[in-house]
């Protein structure tokens, strides 16, 4: 079985209310060459029908070989800086959304929530809500938000709850906070995504924040950034530098642990050096589809990693997915 939980939507509930007050949520849905298309990232995307028809989303997944996907949101629409109750209705907006998706094919798709991160106790009483009415076992979010890490104090309550209620986050850039040379050759999204999820981890890591919450599971998109190419740095520098040791004490090389890592990298020698330094019942399969950065053929991807053991491609492919899932 291929399980995908790196897999985008734009529900037909948040199309509808994009269409009927844009002024609203800041975001316009244009018609170009009977064409429709929404802004990502300052690049008009098209708005393809597999971003919002089940339908088309299986009959996708039936092409490329996938059995299950599990549906977040395109990080577009995570409208964390709208006012908080503007958030909360459009996160209400895209739960129930991608709760009907799944509905029409619940033995295909599963659901994760998005949530209001502009105020976390909104975000927590929307994740109980999703939780106990729509079963999701993942919440969405970005790597940062507005410019805060994930590790600061403000968020604390909020990703303890998701610990508790056996939850796993899904962390997906969707801003490029590194200034400077960015703007050229599309390196908001090739340098500045991965950068922003090393940081991400960098400061989960270093803030003692994981040290609170020793269950919390975190997926981390596009190959975990630069991370695992620099777990060493991350580690030797713990070891001889004071700085990371202000405020936690526990290695790098423990916490890493906690993290799970989609395989994509675009590059079959990286998801191999991915799966030994983190192990493959850490990585999971990510298509990102439908956005272009995904992968032509993400199975083909996968059993052209060198080396690849039958039982590293069971975990890859299914295993870790329904792990975190709970389904396993």
């Amino acid at each position: 079985m291929n399980i995908d939980l790196h897999n985008h939507v734009i529900p037909p509930t948040m199309i509808a209310a994009l269409e009927r007050d844009p002024v609203r949520f800041g975001l316009k849905i244009e018609d170009k060459d009977g064409k429709r298309y929404f802004n990502a990232h300052g690049k008009l995307a098209e708005l393809q029908q597999t971003f919002y028809d089940a339908d088309a989303k299986v009959a996708w997944m039936d092409r490329v070989g996938m059995d299950i996907s599990v549906l977040s949101v395109g990080p577009p629409i995570y409208f964390y800086n709208l006012s908080a109750e503007t958030g909360l209705a459009a996160a209400k907006l895209s739960n129930d959304g991608i709760a009907q998706m799944v509905a029409q094919h619940p033995g295909r798709l599963r659901g994760m929530a998005t949530l209001p991160m502009q105020d976390p106790d909104a975000a927590i009483v929307e994740l109980e809500r999703v939780v106990k009415e729509h079963k999701f076992k993942a919440v969405e979010m970005g790597t940062s938000i507005e410019g805060l890490p994930l590790a600061d104090k403000k968020f604390r309550k909020l990703l303890k709850t998701i610990e508790q209620l056996g939850c796993f986050i899904f962390a997906h850039p969707y801003q490029c906070l590194a200034d400077g040379w960015m703007d050229d050759y599309y390196f908001k999204n090739f340098v500045g995504f991965p950068l922003d999820t090393t940081l991400m981890i960098g400061h989960l890591m270093f803030s003692g924040a994981l040290d609170e919450m020793t269950k919390l599971r975190i997926l981390c998109a596009h190959g975990g950034g630069f991370f695992p190419y620099q777990i060493g740095r991350f580690t030797h520098g713990q070891q001889v530098r004071a700085e990371p040791k202000v405020n936690t004490q526990t290695s790098p090389r423990e916490l890493v642990k906690r993290f799970y890592f989609d395989a994509l990298t675009h590059d079959a020698k990286a998801a191999r050096y991915l799966i030994d330094q983190v192990g493959a019942d850490h990585v999971v399969i990510g298509t990102d589809h439908p956005f272009d950065m995904g992968p032509v053929d993400p199975i083909g991807g996968i059993d052209a990693i060198p080396g690849l053991t039958k039982r590293e491609r069971e975990q890859v492919c299914e295993l870790t997915a329904k792990a975190l899932l709970g389904e396993s």
